[in-house]
């Protein structure tokens, strides 16, 4: 698959024809700069690598500086892999937005989410509290209840819903549509929210 690396701005709306008001993410989306091109013979897997955002040299470690020399770019922030891009592409490339995406397309969109830290079990699996504030309960309306452990099977089952840590994880939204893609600024409307929070790195899978 195809694809890009951005950063997402925010939210906003847009009109349609039909005079629909749909809610849509702002991706800053490119220029990507190829910093190799993986081959079957010498990597044993075809893929192309992409990297996406400025960084201070001082900032990069020495193997990844030769790397980025090698391939004639500048220090990036992020690289990526893409497998079956299109053909013709050239170390030290740069890809905008444009190059790839069109309007109408469907993309599905990789990133991480925002950290929420330890939540309970209401907020984190939207648990409904343990009966009413009657009879006693003064206390129990956020309560996760019994997790129905007894002296079988004498333990906790494993992926047991209980408070934890939430967020910050991996997320792929899928099937979002390709609005408007601004090419001179390389910014692309698309449909749906983002995982992430602003100014956070996605990637574009196509």
């Amino acid at each position: 698959m195809s694809g890009l690396i951005g950063k997402k701005i925010g939210m906003t709306s847009v009109m349609t024809e039909a005079g629909q008001n749909v809610a849509c993410t702002l991706l800053e989306v490119g220029p990507c700069a190829v910093t190799q091109i993986k081959t079957k013979e010498k990597d044993g897997y075809e893929a192309v690598q992409l990297a996406y955002g400025d960084k201070k040299e001082k900032n990069v470690s020495n193997p990844l500086l030769g790397h980025f020399k090698k391939a004639g770019v500048t220090p990036k922030a992020k690289l990526v892999e893409f497998k079956t891009f299109e053909n013709g592409l050239q170390v030290g490339q740069e890809v905008a937005a444009a190059d790839v995406l069109a309007e109408g397309d469907f993309v599905d969109v990789v990133g991480t989410s925002k950290g929420k830290g330890f939540q309970g079990v209401v907020k984190r699996y939207n648990f409904g509290g343990v009966g009413q504030a009657t009879h006693g309960q003064h206390n129990r309306l956020r309560a996760p209840g019994s997790i129905g452990a007894c002296s079988t099977p004498s333990r906790v089952f494993k992926g047991m819903r209980m408070a934890g840590r939430m967020g910050g994880e991996r997320v792929k939204v899928q099937n979002l549509q390709v609005l408007k893609v601004l090419s001179d600024k390389n910014l692309v409307l698309v449909s749906g929210s983002v995982p992430g929070s602003k100014s956070s790195i996605v990637i574009l899978e196509k």
